[in-house]
């Protein structure tokens, strides 16, 4: 009989297990999983010879192939995948050239452009679009480092890893709160990836790369100066630069804002930390974070807000962060688009049961897409490419929030769904469209494939 694995070769274990199953050619995934191992078998070993790997044309090739899948709009210098593909000597130039200058250490990035995009609470979030070239080598750089942070991650980190989900981290939450761990500190960091001090971040990165070239690599894509393309009539762009900060869409940039805060996750299982003297638990999905404790103390408070904000040079969010205890009637939990709420019993039972459902938020954010994607002005637009590109919509929203009991939220995106292209339907033509004799809207509906969640 087998010896039984212990905590730590099942980690190691399941590490590999993540990284064999990203598709990536034969040679490169063997490459990371030996990384892998040597970090996770010397946790206080430094890696001094990575550079080379980074361009080596295999890497590169693996790079493009993820960032193209991704695809994505171009950046400062106007250069789409479309023109790379199309021109004289195609991708095998382009990564011919990247490979060359990255060797002869010629490599500089260029400026990040910046955009906007709208968040449900009307305001926007900055996003920072590297060029293709520099997103492929950031691709190259991630591909190469990620199998050895991965071995030192914490297992209650689920945000931006391979083999890890959002439903992984909602269903730690699920089994905490049934344990007796329903008193939550609820914590919203202040614009996470703009806060994360470069000199720290750079410490933090050299304590597991020694290789002094690497670092300076990424120094230089911290550095990055952002533009901010003029308005319509405006005149010059706007370009800034900060010592702190790791621009949202960089390729990079996930790992580097995991690295920044696995510092709290170690410091929290620490033996001096809360996860030991409060026996509290941590669930983090990348700058989301809820600590889990059968009681909050004003100690255990303390040390979080000590360690984000005193240690970590974070800031908390004082508005939106707050202590939930779900022991009291109607409190809830929002996680990740999910509502965690404890609530009678549905067959009348004299008992409560753990309701988990998509969050009010969520739901009105998606009436909001569902109310664009049949706007009037889009009447133009024939019905079964219409209905076809709903029905990809739905699909997807479903399969997020499939988790939990959903039912009830599903009916309702269901009917408001059919509400609007109800009336996208009768607003069609100046003659309102009109479904054959004795056929409903809802039936011609389901004749065009529309589908019910």
């Amino acid at each position: 009989m087998g010896e039984i694995p212990t905590t730590g070769d099942r980690q190691k274990i399941e590490n590999k297990r993540r990284l064999n199953n990203e598709g990536l050619p034969e040679k490169l995934t063997q490459l990371r999983q030996k990384l892998n191992r040597k970090a996770a078998e010397e946790p206080a070993f430094r890696f001094y010879a990575l550079y080379d790997r980074i361009y080596r044309p295999d890497v590169l090739m693996a790079a493009y192939q993820r960032v193209r899948r991704k695809r994505g709009a171009s950046g400062v210098d106007g250069i789409t995948f479309s023109k790379i593909e199309e021109r004289e000597g195609g991708v095998a130039l382009f990564l011919e050239e990247l490979h060359e200058s990255l060797k002869q250490k010629t490599y500089r990035p260029q400026a990040v452009k910046r955009v906007y995009i709208p968040k449900p609470d009307g305001r926007q979030r900055p996003l920072g679009i590297p060029t293709i070239g520099d997103r492929v080598a950031q691709m190259a750089t991630l591909l190469i480092l990620e199998p050895i942070f991965e071995a030192d991650f914490k297992e209650c980190s689920y945000g931006f890893r391979p083999g890890r989900s959002a439903h992984e981290a909602l269903e730690e939450i699920r089994g905490h709160i049934e344990a007796g761990y329903q008193a939550v500190y609820d914590a919203d960091l202040k614009s996470y990836f703009d806060m994360i001090p470069h000199d720290r971040l750079m410490i933090y990165l050299s304590q597991r790369i020694a290789d002094r070239t690497v670092l300076q690599l990424i120094r230089k894509w911290l550095k990055s100066p952002v533009i901010e393309m003029p308005k319509e009539g405006g005149v010059r762009a706007k370009v800034s630069r900060s010592s702190k900060g790791t621009p949202q869409g960089g390729v990079i940039s996930p790992l580097l804002a995991n690295l920044y805060l696995h510092y709290f996750d170690k410091l929290f299982y620490s033996a001096k930390g809360a996860g030991r003297w409060a026996g509290a638990k941590l669930v983090r999905y990348a700058d989301d974070l809820v600590v889990m404790a059968r009681y909050q103390t004003t100690r255990l408070k303390g040390f979080i807000e000590d360690t984000l904000e005193k240690r970590l040079k974070l800031e908390i969010n004082r508005e939106k962060t707050k202590v939930v205890k779900l022991k009291e009637e109607g409190a809830s939990l929002n996680f990740l688009g999910y509502t965690f709420r404890y609530d009678r019993d549905l067959k009348g039972r004299n008992k409560k049961y753990l309701n988990v459902f998509p969050s009010k938020k969520a739901v009105t954010k998606e009436r909001e897409k569902l109310r664009q994607m049949t706007d009037k002005s889009l009447c133009f637009k024939p019905v079964p490419m219409l209905v076809a590109e709903i029905n990809e919509h739905l699909m997807g929203w479903k399969n997020y929030f499939k988790y939990g009991y959903p039912r009830k939220v599903f009916r309702e995106i269901n009917g408001y769904a059919r509400m609007r292209l109800t009336k996208h339907l009768k607003r069609r033509s100046q003659r309102p469209f009109k479904p054959p004799k004795g056929c409903s809207y809802y039936e011609q509906l389901a004749r065009f494939g529309l589908i019910y969640l």
